[in-house]
């Protein structure tokens, strides 16, 4: 399996100043042919749980041996692993191992995982700096690797895949026609919400468009919405729907924020509970 120049970046950091400039720097300074774009840079400051879904989301839309960087490092500097994956799809991943990997890992699957040595792969006279890893060890080796200037098994010793820091996760089910899952993540723009429903276990609960279903929100078993509305097919004709890009159950306000009327938020802890009426 072999890289393509592509190198994907993903970060918590903003755009307001130039951290990921400087990332762009060290890519293009060390690998002249290295072709660069940004997932997004606008990850919640340390939610590795949105990390890894964006990861997730987007993987699958790029060419095989796409070069993929993802730093939301809340433990930078401590004794938490820097790891290059190599996933069955044929893609790369450079992050921290910290739970970034977790969808991945878990529904796509990982082939080969390394350990990067941080003190020997790192941008050269940066030793000094030990909260930049975005810039002096992840954006560095990504570059090489997606250039081809540095093989995968240059990068580290090899590491057992199932020992990847994965965060808990809710797989969504179906039983007596109650179908259970998780708020995964928001359409951040528009305040809708990403369930891990898929549309096939709503097939199977044989629920069509225009059937009534009562809702439930909850967060660690406290009730933030719950109500009886109408699944139809898209946030033109909300509050519930089944069109993300995921094909997986969405619930959206029309032309309003769901997430912001409700005061709902994202993760394995946010429960959602559907039953047709």
């Amino acid at each position: 399996m072999t890289t393509n120049h592509f190198l994907v970046l993903q970060t918590d950091f903003g755009l307001k100043d130039g951290a990921v400039s400087a990332m762009h720097g060290v890519a293009h300074m060390v690998a002249l042919h290295v072709i660069v774009s940004d997932l997004t840079h606008e990850i919640p400051p340390y939610d590795i749980w949105a990390a890894s879904y964006r990861l997730y989301q987007t993987i699958k839309y790029w060419s095989k041996g796409t070069t993929f960087v993802s730093v939301v490092d809340p433990g930078v500097g401590s004794n938490r692993k820097s790891i290059a994956a190599k996933t069955k799809s044929g893609h790369f991943i450079i992050t921290p191992d910290n739970g970034s990997l977790t969808h991945v890992a878990t529904y796509i699957w990982l082939d080969e995982v390394r350990e990067i040595d941080e003190q020997k792969n790192r941008l050269p006279y940066s030793s000094e700096s030990n909260t930049f890893h975005g810039r002096d060890i992840y954006a560095y080796n990504g570059a090489l690797l997606a250039e081809g200037e540095k093989s995968f098994e240059d990068l580290g010793e090899t590491l057992d895949p199932t020992s990847v820091v994965k965060l808990p996760l809710t797989e969504a089910s179906l039983e007596n026609d109650h179908l259970r899952g998780s708020i995964d993540v928001l359409d951040i723009r528009f305040g809708s919400l990403w369930t891990n429903i898929p549309y096939d276990l709503i097939k199977k609960a044989n629920i069509q468009r225009g059937d009534k279903l009562t809702v439930t929100i909850t967060y660690q078993h406290q009730v933030y919405y719950h109500d009886t509305i109408p699944f139809v097919r898209s946030f033109a004709n909300a509050p519930i729907n089944d069109i993300n890009s995921l094909v997986n159950v969405g619930i959206a306000l029309n032309q309003a924020s769901f997430a912001d009327t409700y005061n709902i938020g994202t993760g394995n802890d946010w429960k959602i509970d559907l039953i047709k009426e």
